[in-house]
């Protein structure tokens, strides 16, 4: 797998191993990386102080639909729209003191076939949330094409009294086209620390040859997996009972609550069906962690 590597560290001045810049063997690495930073300015304003990218990681200007002292929304752009052997993309977000920022992205990722080296794809995702900050991590699901291999990092890492909302939506091959991920290998890690104890670290791979990707005891022949996360709600319990009374019941999701995490899980095979169990969640929670209704970003409609 390809290491971290933060912004800072990449060389311009590196020497590229052919006229198109890029290698094309088994050490091919196709780096970019994005550094975002928010402040709370006068009035209570979140601005986006800070965005310093390398490659093709992007953000649009920021949006207010929220007003003007509202929630700072932001779509984090990657043109390629997937990630293929030897992409490493490493993002990074800041939210200072006070702070409030929905990060979205204006489509699904796309994970695609390995090359004939097997090569790894990696992306990493570092978000840090100083007292007082809120942010909202809802990227769009990510598609895992078969023959797929890479490793997926988030670390997210908050202090005093900060808040966190986000969710993470898998779905693998493609089913209409009848091309189910029957090869390849996923790994994700998912670390979230408050005052930097670990509050909940997790690690699956996702391996088809592999007995837990079919075994009732794993994966279980699901296509679809969704995780729902938010830190700093005042009462767990009633956001738990809020849930289970307003979204349709279903086996394929589930909702507890863990050290001060709320997670919402669904395993099964519709993608829709997950996405609509994380949105209206969401918009279940973001009051009572935000004190502000849900607002749709718009990117969602198109």
């Amino acid at each position: 797998m390809t290491a971290y590597t933060p912004l800072s560290a990449f060389d311009p001045n590196r020497q590229p191993a052919n006229d198109s810049g890029h290698r094309f063997d088994a050490d091919r690495r196709w780096a970019a990386a994005i550094e975002l930073g928010f402040e709370r300015r006068e009035a209570g304003v979140t601005r986006l102080t800070r965005a310093r990218h390398q490659g093709p990681l992007r953000v649009q200007r920021p949006f207010y639909p929220e007003g003007g002292q509202g929630c700072c929304h932001v779509y984090l752009l990657h043109p390629p729209g997937g990630l293929v052997s030897g992409d490493a993309l490493n993002i990074e977000a800041r939210l200072d003191t006070g702070s409030q920022a929905l990060l979205t992205t204006p489509a699904a990722a796309k994970l695609y076939k390995a090359d004939s080296h097997g090569v790894a794809w990696a992306q990493h995702t570092s978000l840090s949330v100083a007292d007082g900050a809120t942010l909202e991590w809802l990227p769009q699901e990510t598609l895992a094409f078969d023959g797929s291999r890479g490793e997926q990092v988030t670390n997210i890492s908050l202090s005093g009294d900060a808040k966190c909302i986000g969710w993470e939506i898998l779905a693998l091959g493609r089913p209409a086209s009848e091309l189910p991920f029957k090869s390849g290998r996923l790994e994700q890690r998912f670390e979230l620390s408050h005052n930097g104890r670990p509050l909940w670290h997790e690690r699956q791979t996702l391996d088809p040859a592999h007995a837990r990707f079919t075994g009732k005891w794993g994966q279980g022949g699901a296509t679809v997996q969704a995780t729902l996360w938010a830190v700093g709600l005042a009462d767990e319990a009633g956001a738990i009972e809020a849930l289970r009374n307003q979204i349709p019941a279903s086996p394929r999701w589930a909702v507890t609550r863990r050290r001060g995490v709320l997670l919402l899980r669904y395993l099964g095979n519709q993608r829709n069906e997950a996405w609509a169990v994380c949105q209206q969640a969401w918009e279940i929670l973001r009051p009572e962690l935000t004190g502000q209704p849900a607002h749709v970003p718009r990117i969602w409609l198109t």
